[in-house]
């Protein structure tokens, strides 16, 4: 699929009621989702590592899915309510900070720098935890809640997916 196709694409679901799509063929993954700056992946099997090409772009739809919901996990239930018990499990994990893109993850700015953050740190909202390089570009990772850092769930230097959990905060 040619770039020209790819945004021929964007344009169509951006203008129809959709407001999630998924196309994957010969290789190539296409995610699409409406909301406030979901991006647009395109994933190719066999291009080199951090080659994938990846386009954020603004869509429409107050009522679309965004790209924190997105990324979290169904709740279980049983018979149609939750049990007390896993209720309780839910409150313990805490809070998943998770990848807003593809890319290397770093737990610090440099590699002879002390990393952002560790387990037991506490951490503030809106706190940079990490760094997640995409293209050549730096982008940091922050907290989106008040908490203690209960689990760094990637190693340094590791590839991550977009949605990906990255560390377990106890809010």
């Amino acid at each position: 699929m040619e770039l020209d196709q790819i945004l021929q694409l964007i344009d169509k679901v951006s203008d129809s009621s959709l407001t999630a799509f998924d196309y994957e063929a010969d290789g190539i993954k296409i995610a699409m989702e409406h909301g406030k700056a979901a991006p647009v992946q395109v994933q190719m099997s066999g291009v080199p590592s951090g080659a994938g090409l990846q386009m954020a772009e603004m869509m429409g739809g107050a009522n679309g899915v965004t790209a924190k919901e997105a990324a979290m996990p169904e709740r279980k239930e049983t018979a149609g309510k939750s049990t007390a018990a896993e209720d309780h499990s839910e409150a313990e994990e805490g809070v998943f900070v998770t990848s807003p893109l593809v890319g290397t993850f770093y737990t610090a700015p440099a590699e002879d720098a002390e990393p952002f953050v560790k387990v037991g740190d506490t951490v503030k909202k809106g706190q940079v935890v990490a760094i997640v390089e995409a293209m050549k570009l730096m982008n940091e990772i922050e907290s989106e809640v008040d908490g203690v850092i209960a689990e760094v769930l990637v190693k340094n230097g590791e590839m991550v997916d977009y949605g990906k959990p990255l560390f377990r905060v106890k809010a």
